[in-house]
């Protein structure tokens, strides 16, 4: 199928794109790599009479690295951020990449339109929930900041107010001695994961002093599963993984879909969480 008709605006200046998200209002939407929205346009799941387009916006696919974060502006694409020094200071990020699609979508896919069209299967909005990483938001009332944490409402819903466009996101760095992984069970390499958890650790010696766990494709938006980091930091290095799986399955639900049900989701929960977490532990002891 074909997409319903269209008009392409193509500015320049990130003052153009939110005067033209300002006079479209609803018929308008922002187009970045397209590799979610355009599919969903040619299905007929979605029609925009605008799409606005943000590729010529310079000032958006920059990247760069402050004593405490990394700054990934909102049309970096995928493929630019898999190889970028700046990001390989993001390990969770840098892991997390090669698991979207293929490398056809991932040289057309950007970082931010990942983490805007908030789909909760997909590995970047998991990403910045696992990195408490801070949102940058763009729109007539000049820029702020939202905290991952209150950024994802439900299946593609965010807390980005209308005429607002996500123009960066800042991913914290984590120091010395932590380490990181990404799992996930998908029924063909490039597949949307059916579950997936990603995973991070810091390590004190023995003791585990941070750590995160975020699953996707088990509730509306990615799940950050805080009872089983706050169960790991109390038992450390050395706590039966099984028991922290357990812990981050407990309050799961996970829904059916075509693609797999939710008894299977809650079943394989814990041991994903599981593997995820021996990845990043290994990596932190390395």
């Amino acid at each position: 199928m074909k997409p319903s008709q269209f008009q392409h605006h193509a500015p320049e200046q990130i003052d153009e794109v939110v005067g033209l998200l300002a006079e479209y209002g609803d018929d308008a939407k922002v187009l970045a790599g397209g590799q979610s929205l355009i599919p969903m346009m040619a299905l007929r799941m979605a029609a925009y009479p605008h799409l606005v387009d943000i590729a010529r916006v310079a000032s958006l696919s920059t990247i760069s690295a402050s004593a405490g974060a990394v700054r990934v502006g909102a049309m970096v694409r995928q493929s630019r951020a898999e190889r970028d020094a700046s990001v390989a200071k993001v390990p969770l990020l840098a892991k997390a990449i090669p698991h979207i699609g293929h490398f056809q979508i991932r040289s057309r896919g950007t970082v931010g339109g990942s983490i805007a069209h908030a789909d909760p299967a997909s590995e970047l909005p998991a990403v910045a929930l696992a990195l408490d990483a801070r949102i940058e938001a763009t729109g007539p009332g000049g820029v702020r900041h939202i905290d991952a944490s209150e950024f994802f409402l439900s299946t593609w819903q965010t807390a980005l107010d209308d005429g607002e466009i996500l123009s960066a996101v800042e991913f914290p760095l984590w120091g010395a001695n932590s380490g990181f992984a990404v799992e996930e069970i998908a029924r063909r390499k490039g597949d949307f994961a059916l579950i997936g958890a990603l995973a991070g650790v810091t390590l004190d010696g023995a003791r585990v002093a941070r750590a995160c766990i975020t699953m996707i494709g088990v509730g509306s938006t990615p799940i950050r599963c805080h009872d089983a980091e706050a169960a790991l930091i109390a038992g450390g290095a050395d706590t039966d993984l099984d028991d922290i799986g357990r812990i981050a399955a407990a309050p799961l639900t996970p829904a059916d879909d075509v693609h797999a049900s939710a008894e299977y989701r809650q079943h394989v929960s814990p041991a994903i969480v599981r593997r995820a977490l021996t990845a990043a532990l290994k990596e932190a002891r390395s």
